[in-house]
């Protein structure tokens, strides 16, 4: 499935040097923003923002994403996955003294634009360079590098709780958190593997300056509903950084720490659910794993904002982010193995368009909050669940169809 020729040879010790590397590129990414989300209520009530002008500009973080996503390829052709992911890893970080300083709406949503950008290149370059380190090692490693970034990604909410509740200054602690990941940054630059990007590849580089994209008959409603599947499954991934904290402030009149824990039990359930998402896939099979955890995610939340309870809350948000955890490499992995479609033109496509689901869900659940309550806002992410427990079909293998554009395998 990953198209990786397994082998027990040990890797050699440059390899073994950039996967150590690649893991670090990966946990910059995962701690970067994090550390802003247990800030959210604070930043909120500092600026004097509605909850639709809070949720919007989050969204201009997957907005900067969304229209400068597809720049990260030629990024990457230009100067190297290594060379762009330790810069755009450096740029994300220095946006976080921006956000702890922005003055009025228009320079936060400004930061978080430009956080977008330098996330969504980071993460295709780090991908792209993991890649290159996996065929070092002729075996699966993708996974690990994942759930690195998950489990940073709890580190930094767990921090961000921290200095929240110690009532740290909110600029001491992102400008320190951005000196770190700096310096963190430019050691990794230096065992980075070097040379042409597509070197390792047994193909070289034929496969991507090969044919051009094209979309065969019928691949066109899979690649559709897989794009919806990620956008739902973003959306509720998405619910505890944008919204839990708010959430639990404002409805529940929890404390500064209880307010950051529904994004830290999300993140730390989903690291768990990546950890065993392999597992279960071969066990049950991607369509009942995605179907089974998307009910989860759905009536996990749903009784929890039913309940209203503080901990309740808390449980809901962390259920949610196990049953959501395996649904973006599986969603991913399904598009690469689509019959006559390239592994990397699907995945693209697919990847691209998922992040409308995280562009719309903040500001319609912050509109819906501020005509009536946050609690019914929040009610859309159970909806999203149950909507796209009816497209896990799509996850179903597929078979190739001889002589029909293979796949490259770097899907």
């Amino acid at each position: 499935m990953t198209g990786v020729q397994r082998t027990t040879a040990p890797p050699d010790a440059q390899a073994q040097r950039a996967r150590t590397s690649v893991l670090a590129l990966f946990a910059i990414n995962g701690f970067t923003y994090t550390n802003v989300v247990p800030w959210l209520p604070i930043i909120k009530d500092r600026l004097d923002l509605s909850n639709a002008a809070l949720g919007t500009a989050i969204a201009a973080m997957p907005l900067g994403a969304a229209l400068t996503g597809m720049v990260a390829g030629p990024l990457i052709a230009r100067f190297g996955s290594g060379r762009v992911a330790v810069a755009s890893g450096i740029l994300a970080a220095w946006t976080l003294p921006v956000v702890a300083l922005a003055p009025s709406w228009w320079v936060l949503a400004t930061a978080l634009f430009v956080l977008g950008c330098g996330d969504t290149w980071g993460d295709s370059a780090m991908n792209a360079h993991g890649l290159r380190v996996q065929r070092r090692y002729a075996r699966t490693i993708i996974n690990t590098f994942h759930a690195v970034w998950s489990i940073a990604a709890v580190a930094g909410g767990l921090l961000g709780v921290l200095m929240a509740g110690l009532g740290i200054p909110i600029v001491g602690h992102l400008t320190g958190v951005a000196v770190t990941l700096t310096l963190a940054s430019l050691v990794a630059a230096q065992f980075l593997l070097g040379g042409a990007e597509h070197s390792e590849r047994a193909d070289g580089a034929t496969t991507v300056r090969g044919r051009r994209w094209r979309l065969p008959s019928g691949a066109l409603g899979l690649l559709m509903a897989l794009s919806v599947l990620l956008m739902l499954s973003g959306a509720i991934e998405d619910a505890a950084a944008s919204w839990g904290a708010v959430y639990m402030r404002d409805e529940l009149s929890a404390t500064a720490f209880l307010a950051g824990l529904p994004f830290v039990a999300c993140q730390a359930m989903m690291t768990l659910g990546r950890l065993v998402g392999d597992r279960l896939t071969d066990a049950f099979g991607a369509v009942t794993v995605a179907r089974s955890g998307l009910l989860l995610s759905a009536v996990g939340l749903g009784i929890a904002l039913a309940g209203g309870g503080q901990m309740l809350t808390i449980v809901g948000f962390g259920l949610c982010g196990l049953g959501v955890a395996p649904l973006f490499p599986l969603a991913l992995a399904a598009a690469g193995e689509i019959p006559g479609v390239r592994s990397g033109d699907g995945v693209t496509v697919v990847a691209w368009l998922a992040r409308l689901g995280f562009l719309a869900f903040p500001p319609l659940i912050g509109a819906i909050g501020d005509l009536s309550s946050l609690r019914v806002g929040l009610l859309a992410v159970p909806v999203a669940g149950l909507v796209a427990a009816c497209l896990a079909w799509s996850l179903r293998p597929r078979t190739a169809v001889p002589g029909r554009l293979p796949g490259d395998g770097s899907g």
